[in-house]
């Protein structure tokens, strides 16, 4: 009896691509039929955005730029921050999504199934980043809407700034898929997710870092945010970039190889 031929790698490589985009649509679909985890999410940056712009905006502004009260520049200052917050809560509800598929026995049964087995990952990982993709420019239309003007970005800084939205969001996603892998369940994904959330708030998202406590400012300055906000910044609003343009692709570069090879090792674990 002839042994069946293994697949050459073409057809490795299609299967792959059709599994991936089939769980793709699959989580792009749990997305629209559950949107209240998303939106709440969105919530967070949006609710930060009108928070400092309306309440806080004249005082922190005079504070930032030591003369009169000027919340639209304020407005410009905090927008990139905002954005790739914006992200960073995406993909806690990614975390989240990974975590509930581990734990209600959907997982096991893909096992059993003849389908690539690393395109349940890459399905959360494509549906997770383009969800980071729209919730950004969400975000950016209220910004807009609120006052937020880009200062001479030419088209090719336009393309930069959102291929670094794309590349930071991959990372950030890698990072969160594997949060969830580990996680005993949804709960604690959320938890275990929140320094996305928060390492916004210890950044140079809404002060400049030499305004903070000298003892502070390694903190705010050696983390993945504050060189990917002031690039973002830099391309945006023509300020200057200096070493943070390499420092936040070596960190999105960094983060996203270190959660695939985090993620992949754990979800090809033996189940116990």
């Amino acid at each position: 009896m002839s042994t069946p031929l293994a697949p050459t790698r073409p057809a490795r490589i299609s299967l792959a691509v059709r599994d991936s985009s089939t769980m793709l649509r699959r989580n792009l679909l749990h997305a629209r039929r559950y949107p209240s985890l998303t939106l709440n999410l969105l919530l967070t940056p949006i609710m930060l955005l009108l928070l400092f712009v309306y309440i806080f905006g004249d005082t922190m502004s005079a504070g930032i730029g030591g003369g009169g009260p000027d919340r639209a520049k304020y407005i410009a200052y905090i927008v990139p921050g905002l954005l790739l917050m914006t992200i960073g809560s995406t993909t806690v509800g990614t975390a989240v999504s990974v975590s509930n598929d581990m734990t209600v026995g959907i997982i096991a049964r893909f096992r059993t199934m003849a389908i690539h087995r690393g395109s349940v990952i890459v399905g959360h990982v494509v549906g997770s980043v383009l969800q980071s993709i729209i919730s950004v420019v969400l975000v950016g239309a209220v910004a807009v809407a609120i006052g937020f003007r880009s200062t001479d970005a030419t088209v090719l800084e336009w393309l930069a700034a959102f291929g670094l939205l794309v590349l930071f969001a991959t990372a950030l996603t890698w990072i969160a898929v594997g949060m969830g892998l580990v996680s005993p369940n949804a709960e604690a994904a959320g938890n275990n997710a929140m320094p996305l959330i928060l390492l916004p708030l210890l950044s140079s998202a809404f002060v400049p870092l030499h305004s903070m406590p000298g003892w502070f400012q390694p903190i705010a300055q050696y983390q993945p945010f504050t060189p990917a906000i002031e690039t973002l910044r830099g391309l945006l609003l023509g300020t200057g970039i200096g070493d943070n343009g390499w420092l936040a692709v070596a960190w999105c570069l960094g983060l996203a190889v270190l959660g695939h090879f985090w993620s992949t090792a754990k979800f090809n674990e033996d189940p116990k």
